[in-house]
């Protein structure tokens, strides 16, 4: 075999990588930059700032090569029980290939698993494959943002109720 895909949990060494595959897929759905991932400084920091207590990043990867990653994180002023959905992207090889619902079902898991009763996140109309997939797997629109988490450029904003 050796091709299959392997879901992991972030890495230090995955930081540069990762910061690549997120902004490559800004400048290719020609994505806005400003107020968003892109610019934000912890980008380049991913393994740090999921340190954080109640979050979880994964990373999925093939071989050597890393494909994308898709994590959850205790954002703040959310509800109480709810998380945020963060950091999803896929590199252009990856995606398409089931690969980004893999790690969105391993990040759902992760929310239940860590206790969360909602997940929440944003997007923008740029991402509408994946927005069209949130859709599909239970996520409601929602007509404001919820949280702070910073990236005011964001113009989609979705919710799903996690069934334990």
């Amino acid at each position: 075999m050796g091709h299959e895909v392997i879901i992991r949990q972030v890495e230090e060494k995955d930081n540069k990588i990762l910061a690549g595959i997120i902004r490559d897929a800004f400048i290719q759905f020609k994505a806005p930059t400003e107020n968003t991932v892109f610019e934000d400084p912890t980008t380049d920091q991913l393994y740090q700032l999921f340190k954080t207590p109640g979050a979880v990043l994964w990373v999925a990867g093939q071989n050597a090569t890393l494909l994308g990653c898709c994590g959850i994180y205790p954002t703040p002023g959310l509800p109480e029980g709810c998380a945020e959905l963060v950091k999803f992207y896929l590199s252009a090889a990856a995606r398409g290939k089931g690969i980004g619902k893999k790690l969105f079902t391993r990040c759902l898991e992760s929310a239940r698993e860590l206790g969360y009763k909602q997940v929440y996140l944003e997007s923008l109309p740029e991402f509408s494959t994946a927005v069209g997939m949130y859709q599909k797997l239970g996520f409601q629109s929602l007509d404001h943002p919820l949280g702070n988490s910073g990236h005011i450029g964001c113009t989609i904003w979705m919710i799903k109720a996690l069934i334990p």
